[in-house]
């Protein structure tokens, strides 16, 4: 109990020690902080007391220089205001020298412009005194000729209107023989470069072919049993068979060559097999016919790759294939349109052309032919319809329609077709004719040439390629020989129809004949 008293006084005593401590050591830290505090207030004061003088010495030094910049800058506006006094004024001078200039040019053109109306009265006064004098002068002339002003105008004209009609003619003469010398000359040139460089076979096509036997007893196993054998042939391709004396041979004839090409082909795989009737006939008919649309194909295909034209219809490539079994007087229509094709090339070549147009152009010149005996028109109008509908080129149809001159030739193309298809068709050897046809050509050209008026009488000469004129010297003039020659030659176009070209050749001679007595 004792000890335990004590401990709570000693506690109490520890505890009352550590409160005055802390109560003595506050009191020292407040003296000291008010004394820190004292020193900095007059420490602060001695700074902005400080600061306001230097304030006060900057604001007067910025006082100076603000002065100072402005007393330059006045001096520089002062001197910058007289500097532009002094422009205006040296341009006000030069304005009024100018206005002074103006006041003497002024001056100047009013006295030109009374000048000018005193020269311009002056030439008015002397033109009505020329008038005065000019019609005075017509009244002398008028008296002294006996015609008046308008009956010397007519009389002037139409002298001079017989003047030039005969200057021209000759002009016209002179200037047409020259050209068309000019234009043979070079023509021949080509034509003959092209012939030369155009070397092609010409093989006479005919209305037969021969089809050759082992031998003549395969004649009776081709007219079969009551000739049931032969007449199948003959429906199936529409082909007469004329077997007669001719020994190991047999002669098909028709005027389609597709028929007769068909079947030749058939009767020839006939006789290799042996086997004739007619259920045999009509099969091997029916594999040639196949052969022959096959070849027709590989024809024109072989046409187009051998000319070097691209790009046509397939359609048109087997119509042209189509030609090679077609004749015209005898010639193949295929290698003709194959050498028209070369020579219109050729020329288009030396002309300085693209020759890939006239190839083409030459190449379908003729594809109607192809269509003529299966549609109703002529071969030209069909050509044109077939190539326009497998879009070929405006150039080439009208070369088409314009080959025989159905229509006038516009472009070089068409003239080169037709010169080549002339060429091709009259060259020797090319086409065989119909005497008949022949004669009643050479009757029908003299006939044009003596229906005209002064024609005394007329020859048809070289195969009926010119036509020799003798004219009535006192009907026609020299001056209207080629105007006659002319009108002959176009209407011999119009009127007829023939491969090539015709001379017309007019002569004109005055004879006088007289005795000695």
């Amino acid at each position: 109990m004792g000890d335990t008293i004590w401990t709570i006084i000693a506690v109490g005593a520890l505890v009352i020690g550590a409160l005055l401590g802390f109560f003595m050591g506050w009191s020292h830290r407040k003296k000291k902080a008010e004394a820190a505090i004292g020193s900095a207030e007059i420490e602060a004061k001695r700074i902005v007391t400080e600061a306001i003088k230097t304030g006060e010495t900057r604001k007067k030094e910025l006082l100076l220089e603000a002065k100072d910049e402005s007393i330059k800058l006045r001096k520089e506006t002062e001197q910058e205001l007289k500097e532009r006094r002094s422009d205006v004024q040296r341009q006000e001078r030069r304005l009024q020298q100018k206005e002074e200039n103006l006041d003497k040019k002024l001056d100047n053109l009013e006295k030109k412009e009374e000048a000018y109306n005193g020269k311009l009265h002056a030439v008015e006064e002397k033109l009505a005194e020329a008038e005065r004098l000019k019609n005075s002068q017509m009244d002398v002339l008028e008296r002294i000729s006996g015609y008046t002003k308008e009956q010397a105008k007519e009389h002037l004209l139409s002298t001079l209107e017989q003047e030039l009609t005969h200057e021209k003619a000759v002009m016209l003469a002179d200037f047409e023989e020259r050209t068309k010398d000019e234009a043979d000359d070079k023509a021949r040139e080509i034509i003959s470069l092209a012939i030369q460089r155009c070397s092609t076979e010409h093989v006479s096509e005919a209305t037969v072919s021969v089809v050759a036997l082992p031998n003549d007893d395969m004649k009776g196993r081709i007219i079969g049993r009551e000739g049931r054998n032969i007449r199948a042939l003959e429906t199936g391709t529409g082909v007469d068979l004329i077997i007669d004396d001719t020994p190991e041979a047999i002669t098909l004839s028709c005027f389609d060559p597709v028929r007769r090409e068909i079947a030749r082909l058939a009767l020839e795989k006939l006789v290799t097999d042996g086997r004739i009737h007619p259920a045999r006939i009509e099969e091997m008919i029916e594999k040639s016919r196949r052969e022959v649309e096959q070849k027709i194909k590989h024809d024109g295909e072989r046409a187009v790759m051998e000319v070097g034209v691209i790009g046509m219809h397939p359609e048109l490539v087997k119509i042209l294939g189509r030609l090679r079994y077609r004749t015209s007087y005898g010639q193949n229509v295929l290698n003709h349109s194959l050498e028209v094709a070369y020579l219109a090339g050729i020329m288009a070549t030396e002309l300085g052309l693209d020759p890939t147009v006239a190839k083409r152009a030459g190449l379908l010149h003729d594809i109607g032919k192809a269509l003529d005996k299966e549609m109703e028109g002529s071969h030209v109008n069909l050509g044109v319809e077939v190539a326009r509908k497998y879009k070929e080129s405006q150039d080439v149809i009208h070369a088409i329609h314009a080959h025989h001159g159905d229509v006038e030739a516009r472009t070089v193309v068409a003239c080169l077709v037709q010169a080549a298809d002339a060429i091709s068709a009259a060259r020797p050897g090319a086409r065989r004719e119909n005497v008949e046809n022949y004669i009643k050509r050479l009757q029908k050209l003299e006939e044009i040439a003596n229906s005209f008026q002064g024609v005394e009488k007329s020859f048809a000469i070289q195969a009926g390629r010119e036509v020799r004129i003798m004219v009535k010297p006192e009907v026609i003039s020299d001056e209207k020989m080629p105007l006659v020659a002319r009108d002959i030659a176009a209407k011999i176009e119009k009127e007829m129809e023939y491969p090539g070209q015709i001379k017309v050749h007019l002569v004109r001679e005055s004879r006088t004949v007289d005795y000695a007595k």
